[in-house]
């Protein structure tokens, strides 16, 4: 495997990244999307973006745009 992973999440505060996550399968970064909502979901100015790298496109954002 070369890179980081076909999917990419990221998790941003006030629109700064805080954390950064990639997985080569959906499944997982999918689940790992819903934990990071679960967990950090709470605070104002929070948002969680699931990128599918190698299409570009945007596989699921919280809170919805």
């Amino acid at each position: 495997m070369s890179g980081p992973g076909r999917y990419h999440l990221l998790l941003t505060m006030d629109g700064r990244p805080v954390q950064h996550g990639w997985w080569n399968r959906q499944e997982t970064a999918r689940d790992k999307f819903r934990r990071w909502v679960g967990e950090r979901g709470g605070r104002l100015g929070t948002r969680v973006t699931l990128l599918d790298e190698e299409t570009g496109a945007v596989l699921a954002d919280w809170p919805d745009q």
